[in-house]
């Protein structure tokens, strides 16, 4: 093997994204303790009482793995637009050595997939607008859409899936309520 070829053999890894197994729970503890920096971040909590909750979707639960490292975590649960159902994105993290390598566009990308998949409506997140803009979320209140908080302001976004935005003020699985 050249020298060009080795090189690019180093620094060519698979990143795979696939649902949530029994076994990574505490792997996705520690993503989240990782990527948010603390012993006990809300998001490594926030991610165990969703499991618990009504709201827990099994198959909107996803795990980045690269060369067999479990290095990111994504998660949707049900939540609502008035009555009509959504999905509510969060937490997302990534340990911090991978951050800025693709892994959280990649754990998106297939979160939106299986959202159009499944014939959800709707996703909505807090987070930065440029960041979350590239997906197509937009300030929620753009669509009519109340963010939880109104503090939030744009940072509340929604990613429009189907169909248009039913009216009315947004709500997280429960849990959400708690942090």
């Amino acid at each position: 093997m050249n020298a060009d070829v080795q090189a690019i053999a180093a620094v060519t890894t698979v990143l795979t994204v696939r649902r949530e197994r029994a076994d990574d729970t505490d792997v996705i503890r520690a993503v989240h303790r990782a990527a948010f920096e603390g012993a006990d971040p809300v998001e490594a909590r926030l991610v165990d009482a969703l499991r618990a909750d009504p709201g827990w979707l099994p198959h909107f639960s996803l795990v980045a793995v690269r060369d067999a490292e479990k290095v990111g975590h994504v998660v949707a649960t049900r939540a609502w637009v008035g009555d009509v159902a959504a999905l509510g994105v969060g937490p997302l993290g990534v340990l911090p050595a991978q951050q800025g390598r693709g892994v959280g566009s990649a754990l998106m990308y297939a979160l939106l997939g299986a959202a159009q998949a499944r014939d959800e409506t709707l996703v909505g997140l807090l987070g930065e607008p440029a960041y979350y803009g590239r997906f197509g979320f937009v300030a929620a209140a753009e669509l009519g859409v109340a963010a939880p908080d109104p503090a939030w302001g744009p940072y509340f976004q929604v990613l429009l899936l189907t169909g248009r935005a039913p009216p009315g003020g947004f709500r997280y699985a429960a849990p959400f309520d708690q942090i």
